[in-house]
C-alpha cells in the first residue's frame, strides 16, 4: 500500500508539472505538439480496451481521424482567422468517412460494433480533447493558458482530495459494480477539494483573466460542478476498463497507469468548463 502510495504520489507529482509547464510556457506550437501526442496516445489505450473486449474497430483509421480533429479544432487559431463550427463539420466528415471504410469488408460479422466502437474512439477522445483547443481559440493566449490551468488544477486536486479521503474514511461505496474503491466520503471529499482549490485559484489569479467577469461565485459554482463532472468522467473511464477486463488503460506512468488513466476526469470537464465560461463568464 505505501509502496503504490509513494508510485502514485511521484508520478503524480511528475504529470503535474508538466501540465504547469505545458500550460504556462510552452509556446503554441509545443501546445499542439503535447494535445496531439496525448490524444494519440489515450486512443491507443481506449482501441487496447475495446480489442481487450473483443469489439472490432479501424484501429488506424480511428486514430488518424482523431488527430484531424484536433488539428481542424486548432486550424483558426493558427491562422488567426474565425471559422465557426470547424470541428463539427470535420466529425461529419469523419463519421460519413467510417461508414465508407466499412463498406469493402466482406468477412466482417460485426459492422455495427466496428463503426461504432471506431467513431466512439474519436468521439471519447478527440473530440473532448478539442475543448482545450477551444479555450485557447475563444480566450486567447493569456486567458485561455489560465482556464486550463484552472481547469487541471481543480479538477485534479478533486482526484487527489477523493483518493487520500475516500482511503482514510471511505466506509460507503459510491456504485461498487463500475469501480469498487470509490466511496460517498471520497466523493464529497473531492468536492471540498475542488472548491478550495478554485476559491484559492479565484483569489491568485483571478484579476488576470482579462476576457471573463470571473467572481467569488463562479468559483465556487464551478468548484463544485468541475469536481462532480470530473468524477463521472473518471467513473465513465472505470465502466470501460471493467467491460474490457483491465484494471489501468496502460503503464506509461508510475502509479497512474495510462494517459487515459490520467486524463480520464478532465475529458467531461473540459467541455463543462467552455460551456459554462461562454455563458455564464
Amino acid at each position: 500500500m505505501l509502496a503504490m502510495l509513494k508510485d502514485r504520489v511521484v508520478g503524480g507529482t511528475l504529470v503535474g508539472f508538466a501540465f504547469i509547464a505545458a500550460a504556462l510556457w510552452v509556446p503554441m506550437g509545443g501546445v499542439l505538439t503535447i494535445l496531439l501526442a496525448v490524444c494519440a496516445l489515450a486512443m491507443i489505450e481506449f482501441y487496447s480496451l475495446l480489442e481487450a473486449a473483443r469489439i472490432p474497430h479501424f484501429k488506424y483509421f480511428g486514430i488518424s481521424s482523431g488527430l484531424l480533429l484536433i488539428l481542424a479544432t486548432w486550424f483558426p487559431l493558427w491562422r488567426e482567422v474565425h471559422i465557426h463550427d470547424v470541428e463539427w463539420i470535420m466529425m461529419c466528415g469523419i463519421t460519413i468517412a467510417v461508414f465508407l471504410r466499412q463498406f469493402p469488408q466482406k468477412n466482417n460479422p460485426q459492422p455495427l460494433e466496428t463503426i461504432a466502437g471506431t467513431l466512439m474512439g474519436v468521439i471519447y477522445i478527440a473530440l473532448l480533447l478539442s475543448f482545450f483547443a477551444k479555450l485557447l481559440l475563444v480566450w486567447g493566449d493569456k486567458t485561455g493558458r489560465l482556464l486550463i490551468l484552472y481547469l487541471v488544477f481543480v479538477v485534479k486536486f478533486s482526484d487527489m482530495g477523493a483518493y487520500f479521503i475516500g482511503c482514510s474514511f471511505g466506509r460507503h461505496k459510491l456504485i461498487p459494480r463500475i469501480s469498487p474503491a470509490k466511496t460517498w466520503e471520497g466523493f464529497f471529499g473531492g468536492l471540498l477539494s475542488s472548491v478550495g482549490v478554485s476559491v484559492l485559484f479565484f483569489l491568485l489569479a483571478g484579476d488576470r483573466m482579462e476576457n471573463l467577469a470571473f467572481h467569488l461565485s463562479d468559483a465556487l459554482i464551478l468548484g463544485v460542478l468541475l469536481g462532480a463532472i470530473g468524477t463521472v468522467s473518471d467513473l465513465t473511464e472505470s465502466l470501460f476498463k471493467r467491460g474490457a477486463g483491465v484494471k489501468d488503460s496502460g503503464r506509461m506512468i508510475l502509479g497512474m497507469g495510462g494517459i487515459l488513466d490520467v486524463i480520464d476526469s478532465l475529458l467531461f470537464s473540459a467541455p463543462a468548463l467552455y460551456v459554462y465560461a461562454r455563458f455564464f463568464l
